[in-house]
């Protein structure tokens, strides 16, 4: 029996879990923009991955006093994965960092820690799932509080040639019990045109509070025109989004670049 197969009750649980939690919102900035498909490295291999996003037409004030304004800021991470066996990956993001924000220039925002589980294989399987656990240690002006966390479930369909992405997020800053979880789900729909591109419309979003969603007008929520091109050397995941609320960026790009160390 698989570790799946003994453990599928438990990972559905977080990702039922995950589906209904919901935020005290403070629509932070973030290092990373990516839905997760379940794909993980090859046991016993290496990935690194820079994460780059930029927002010229963004929020002028900070998600919360003596925070990193979004507007005209530049924001990544160097993320840092082993595949330990078909169905663990270990990462870390290692720096997050800002190169450029107004006000405050470049700095050094924090680390991160995960642990991905996920179905073996899930390329090959018509229905993929996983979960993923992040643990953040963070500066003072990139969060509000200085250890966060986030549990993120994932559930998809491969089509052929469309793939169905779904990532109900849950994050943390460890204050107010479960009034203060954040649902941030984020979902993705793509068309593979073949084994080397791919174009997709992914979505983004910042609901609100468990006790209460905010009001549609001040959620977060950002609409993205995403293009995938993978090569021997380098997969590159590049995008624009906008944001169709008024609590979201108005307009933020993304480069994701990724290759095998070994």
């Amino acid at each position: 029996m698989t570790f799946f197969q003994k453990n599928k009750f438990i990972l559905f649980a977080w990702i039922a879990f995950a589906l209904f939690a919901a935020p005290a919102v403070t629509f932070a900035q973030t290092d990373e923009i990516q839905v997760y498909d379940a794909e993980i490295e090859d046991q016993g291999k290496f990935n690194l991955m820079i994460h780059s996003n930029f927002t010229p037409m963004g929020r002028t004030t900070p998600a919360f006093p003596g925070g990193i304004i979004p507007d005209h800021s530049f924001n990544g991470t160097t993320e840092w994965a082993y595949g330990v066996n078909s169905w663990f990956e270990q990462g870390v993001y290692l720096p997050v960092y800002t190169i450029y924000s107004t006000g405050r220039g470049g700095s050094i925002n924090g680390f991160k820690i995960r642990e991905l589980f996920v179905r073996p294989h899930a390329h090959d399987h018509t229905f993929f799932y996983g979960v993923n656990f992040e643990f953040s240690v963070n500066y003072s002006y990139w969060e509000s509080r200085h250890i966060t966390s986030e549990v993120r479930g994932i559930v998809g369909l491969h089509l052929h040639p469309v793939d169905i992405v779904f990532n109900p997020i849950v994050d943390t800053d460890y204050t107010g019990g479960f009034k203060n979880l954040e649902y941030v789900p984020s979902t993705r729909i793509a068309y593979n045109v073949n084994e080397k591109w791919a174009a997709a419309i992914e979505e983004y979003a910042d609901f609100g509070p468990l006790r209460q969603f905010l009001p549609a007008h001040d959620q977060f929520h950002e609409v993205w025109a995403v293009a995938d091109h993978n090569t021997k050397f380098l997969n590159i995941e590049t995008g624009v989004g906008v944001g169709v609320s008024h609590g979201a960026d108005k307009l933020t790009f993304k480069l994701m670049l990724s290759r095998d160390l070994n």
